[in-house]
Formats: structure tokens, C-alpha cells, sequence
């Protein structure tokens, strides 16, 4: 009995450890968002997480680490890497397998969102970026990104490394990123992109259509090239 009532604290700290962390990772989401990285301050962050600003730098070893983990989660709650691994692991050629990851993405920009900490952040980053977006690119963009080069490749029909799959993946998800740091802006300034005017189906087929005429267009060059290659 005695044995187990002194592992009853630790088990407790371990538990209140992980509590604080939490606490902070969200604190820390809402001041980055609001106030931006190089005006946060950890002692801003722990008041809000009810703490001492000393639990920073023993949670995540300092704020840049602390925003480093805020932007990882805040990209992964935006749109996590299973999700639309099951999107594009379905049974469907890759045209489907297209549609469904714009549909996602789509979904993603005009939820509602654009209030929450997770949104600001990314969109602050997009828009002012800091030295500290390691963790980002490792953890959450380059995974991501692998299963959209995928897709696209085998549409043109060429290796994800190809040079057209980047700059196919760049023309397909820029109007996305347009829609993330400036939906309500786009909308005021173009009506028939607003939310009350068209759907999130409406437009994401939309984006599809046009995307994959794209796609077709380069899949076509890219073969009457090979066939000049060949020839030559």
C-alpha cells in the first residue's frame, strides 16, 4: 500500500506537468495571434496560462520553442496530416483524389476560422515570417505537401520531384492561401465569392475544374516533349 501511495504524486505532477504545458501551448496560440511573435513575452503567456513566466522555459525551453510547437499544432488543427491522408489513400483515381484534397482545404478557409488562434497564427507567419518555422516545415508542411506532389504527379503523369509538380502544386494552392489571409477582404472586393453567394462545393469544384484543365494542359506538353526527346 505504501509503495503505491508514493507513486500516487509523481503520477499527479506528471498529470498537473502536462495540464501546465497545455495551458501554455493555448495561452501562447492566443497572444501569438493577437500580439504577433516579436511583441509576445512570456510573462504575458504564463499570466494568461495562470502560471509563472518561469514555466515557459521549463515546459518548452523558451518562447521561441514555445511558438515553434504553436505553429506545428495550430497547422495540424487546422487541417491534420490523416485526414487528408485518407482523403487521397481512398480507392479513386487521382482527379478524385484532387477534387477531395481542395475540397478539404476549401473547407478548411471559410469554417469560420479565421477567428481562432490556430488561423492568425499561420496567417501572421504567411504574412511576416520569423526564423523560427523549422518545426512547421518538418512536422506539418513537408508530410502534407509529399501527398499533394503525389497526386498531382501521377495526374501529369511524371516523378513527384519533377520540376512542373512543384509549380503545379503552387498554382493550385494559391488561391487557397489567398482565401486564409484575406477571405472577407476577397469577398468585399469580389460579392461572388462570399460565402452567402457560393458554396464551399460551388467554389471548390470551381478551383478543381480550373486546376485540372491546368494540369491536363502540362500533362500534354510534358508528353509531346518526351515524344520530341525520344525522336531526337
Amino acid at each position: 500500500m505504501a509503495r503505491g501511495n508514493r507513486q500516487l504524486p509523481r503520477s499527479r505532477d506528471r498529470q498537473d506537468g502536462a495540464a501546465t504545458r497545455m495551458s501554455l501551448l493555448e495561452a501562447g496560440g492566443a497572444v501569438f495571434a493577437e500580439l504577433g511573435f516579436d511583441r509576445a513575452t512570456a510573462k504575458e503567456i504564463a499570466f494568461r496560462a495562470g502560471t509563472n513566466a518561469a514555466a515557459v522555459n521549463y515546459h518548452f525551453g523558451g518562447i521561441e520553442a514555445l511558438y515553434e510547437d504553436v505553429l506545428a499544432e495550430g497547422h495540424r488543427r487546422l487541417l491534420s496530416y490523416d485526414v487528408l491522408a485518407r482523403a487521397v489513400a481512398a480507392e479513386v483515381d487521382a482527379e478524385e483524389k484532387l477534387r477531395r484534397f481542395i475540397g478539404l482545404l476549401i473547407k478548411v478557409v471559410r469554417t469560420g476560422s479565421e477567428n481562432s488562434w490556430p488561423a492568425k497564427v499561420i496567417v501572421r507567419e504567411l504574412i511576416a515570417p520569423t526564423p523560427h518555422i523549422d518545426k512547421l516545415r518538418r512536422e506539418e508542411i513537408e508530410p502534407k505537401k509529399a501527398l499533394l506532389f503525389g497526386v498531382i504527379a501521377q495526374i501529369i503523369g511524371v516523378a513527384p520531384d519533377h520540376p512542373l509538380v512543384a509549380q503545379a502544386a503552387l498554382s493550385t494552392m494559391a488561391p487557397c492561401f489567398m482565401l486564409l489571409v484575406a477571405e472577407k477582404r476577397v469577398s468585399e472586393i469580389i460579392p461572388a465569392l462570399g460565402r452567402d453567394m457560393t458554396t464551399d462545393k460551388e467554389l471548390a469544384d470551381r478551383l478543381v475544374r480550373f486546376t485540372l484543365g491546368g494540369l491536363a494542359q502540362l500533362s500534354s506538353s510534358e508528353k509531346a516533349q518526351r515524344s520530341t526527346d525520344a525522336a531526337n
